[in-house]
């Protein structure tokens, strides 16, 4: 189960996501939340939940209280007794004693911080509202008041920003002893304030071999510090995978709630795009039936940005012996390059993930 927070204090500068910087639709957002919840009661055939996950936005912006309240309603309506991860993302200034205090009230146990850099000059370039410093505090208050299980995320491929500052990055987290790290390459949305400048051309995507020695600095750097490279932009602790993320890309039904939120039941996917004013009076969804090379597509997507890569017998088992055939010739041609072919699984080796994208859209199947 996801919940999506929609509000920002201040809009990053790099941000495509469903957001509001209106705070003061946060109460009757919330009652909507609640109201959608209600009416999706049937929408997942499990009603058995293993996961949620409050993201954004910023959820931090909400009392704990809050956060609980959308817990409990949803224990009330699904079986939420095998739930063994609520995931919180928070923002470094908002993690003060106070919230602190009021968070180890809740069920929340396990924390998604938004670093994204320890460098002052490349968080201001990205319109963040805190500082390395702050950042670093956060995650220290947090483990003094017993939490363990920590996810922070960083950025990298900056322009103005190169290796060494990624450097710094790395071993300055390396340093607070967080169990898990999301570092993903900064990609120019249209929509973005980095959008438009690069339309001015004061802002420009940096070269592919930057991105690649970057790429290659974090993969060697965490896999060194004991981390496990388990999907294109995620490095944990054994034991600490995200299990919310990691059901995504095993293609298990999931309920989002909340404007800017996706949900899917195995057969349907539906989404919520409206802008949160409109959003508060009524909930209107968008959705497609996902044709069997939909769900084929999307098994190769998910499953080569993964570690364990694809099981061609799993292939055969849900799309037919000549799919899975097909499958294997065609990844051939990356075969020594991007691809490694064994024991009935093709998959992308963590250090090569960064091509993934490329060779995921040549293996798709084009529908007739």
């Amino acid at each position: 189960m996801y919940f999506h927070i929609p509000f920002c204090k201040r809009i990053c500068a790099y941000c495509d996501f469903h957001r509001c910087a209106d705070l003061r639709l946060i109460p009757s957002a919330i009652e909507a939340m609640h109201r959608e919840l209600d009416a999706s009661k049937d929408f997942l055939h499990d009603k058995q939940i293993a996961t949620i996950y409050f993201g954004g936005g910023t959820p931090s912006l909400l009392d704990p209280v809050e956060l609980q309240r959308f817990i409990d309603h949803a224990g009330r309506l699904f079986d939420t007794s095998a739930v063994c991860e609520i995931t919180a993302e928070m923002n470094p200034d908002d993690i003060t004693a106070e919230y602190i205090s009021k968070l180890r009230q809740t069920d929340i146990n396990r924390i998604s911080l938004g670093v994204q850099s320890f460098d002052d000059g490349a968080l201001r370039l990205m319109n963040r509202r805190h500082t390395g410093a702050e950042a670093a505090d956060a995650v220290k208050r947090l483990q003094d008041a017993g939490y363990t299980n920590i996810t922070a995320d960083l950025i990298f491929g900056i322009e103005g920003f190169g290796i060494e500052r990624l450097e710094g990055d790395i071993e300055r987290m390396l340093s607070l002893g967080v169990q898990h790290i999301s570092a993903y390459h900064l990609t120019i949305e249209p929509s973005t304030r980095f959008g438009r400048m690069a339309e001015r051309g004061e802002f420009h995507a940096v070269a592919e071999e930057q991105s690649e020695e970057e790429f290659a600095l974090l993969h060697n750097q965490l896999t060194e510090a004991g981390f496990e490279h388990y999907e294109v932009s995620n490095y944990a602790l054994p034991g600490y995978r995200s299990r919310h993320n990691s059901s995504y890309w095993l293609g298990v039904e999931y309920l989002g709630i909340g404007p800017g939120a996706h949900s899917f039941n195995g057969e349907v996917r539906r989404w919520c795009e409206q802008p949160v004013a409109e959003y508060a009076e009524q909930c209107r969804y968008e959705q497609e039936q996902l044709s069997d090379t939909d769900h084929y597509n999307e098994m190769i997507m998910t499953s080569l940005r993964r570690v364990e890569g694809v099981d061609l017998a799993e292939v055969a088992n849900r799309f037919g012996t000549e799919r899975a055939v097909r499958l294997e010739q065609e990844s051939r041609q990356f075969e020594g390059f991007a691809v490694v072919l064994k024991d009935g699984k093709i998959r992308i080796p963590p250090e090569k993930m960064l091509v993934s994208d490329a060779v995921i859209e040549a293996l798709f199947d084009v529908e007739c």
